[in-house]
């Protein structure tokens, strides 16, 4: 059965706050230290979705794989046109292209609603993470070292960056 993307409903958070769960406790892409529940990634997806932003899952059939959203790069007024995603893959689906899959339809998906820049920043420097990224076209734009404290080392934060649409070559306003 092939994989599918799309929207997220609400109906997901469960299965993607179990799939976030892994990473928080197992890895070091997220520095969160405890998982949020169901009901907070419920709200996670309301409040994305409230703001029209792109949040979609993979599947193959009913089963969710793995899921990926773009949130405004910070709340400032000048960032309107910038996003940052986030993406996790089941950890039993994991190198199966599945990343790679929701990454593509993310940057269509974030491009389409306007975004002309998306930042990754990649917690730990995953290199799984940063392979993905790059393989989507993401250019490397930064490290920062020492950010976080987590499965007892210090970890940097790698910042990856990619121009969507039109980039910086026009003014957004004019559109």
């Amino acid at each position: 059965m092939t994989i599918s993307i799309r929207p997220v409903v609400p109906e997901d958070a469960a299965v993607i706050a179990d799939i976030y769960a892994h990473h928080v406790l197992h890895g070091t892409a997220t520095y969160e230290m405890v998982p949020p529940s169901a009901a907070a990634m419920r709200a996670k997806i309301e409040h994305i979705a409230a703001k029209g932003w792109p949040f979609l899952v993979a599947h193959r059939g009913e089963k969710v794989l793995g899921y990926c959203y773009a949130t405004q790069f910070r709340d400032r007024p000048a960032y309107a046109f910038a996003c940052e995603d986030s993406i996790y893959v089941s950890a039993d689906q994991a190198r199966l292209g599945i990343g790679r899959a929701l990454l593509g339809a993310l940057l269509a998906a974030a491009t389409a609603k306007g975004f002309r820049q998306m930042v990754a920043v990649i917690g730990g420097g995953e290199p799984a993470s940063v392979a993905l990224h790059a393989a989507l076209g993401f250019e490397h734009a930064g490290r920062l070292s020492a950010m976080g404290w987590k499965a007892g080392r210090w970890l940097d934060s790698v910042y990856m960056q990619i121009a969507l649409g039109e980039g910086s070559s026009t003014d957004p306003a004019s559109h």
